[in-house]
């Protein structure tokens, strides 16, 4: 699933969670595949972000992202909370790249 701004989408591209109106109204269902129609009129209705198929490649290769966080937590290891903490970002990092 992809949150994507209005000037970021496609003809073809689905929906994936329903479009709401600022008064609880909906809008587009969720499966919709916009067309150039839909996508205008989201545009013009000012609707900020939508959600879409697809998953977006993280930016920064994992081994990276690993690094930084073991610089960052390098010197505060004898703290337990911290050695949680960092396993616990460390196992979502891994998890990103499956």
């Amino acid at each position: 699933m992809l949150k994507i701004s209005p000037d970021k989408l496609q003809p073809g591209m689905k929906l994936v969670k329903p479009v709401i109106s600022n008064n609880g109204m909906v809008l587009l269902g969720e499966g919709m595949e916009l067309t150039e129609k839909w996508i205008q009129r989201i545009v013009d209705m000012g609707i900020e972000n939508l959600y879409v198929e697809g998953s977006q490649e993280p930016a920064v290769p994992k081994e990276e992202l690993l690094a930084q966080l073991e610089a960052r937590f390098k010197y505060i290891q004898d703290c337990p909370y911290m050695v949680l903490i960092n396993k616990a970002v460390s196992e979502h990092i891994e998890a990103m790249y499956e």
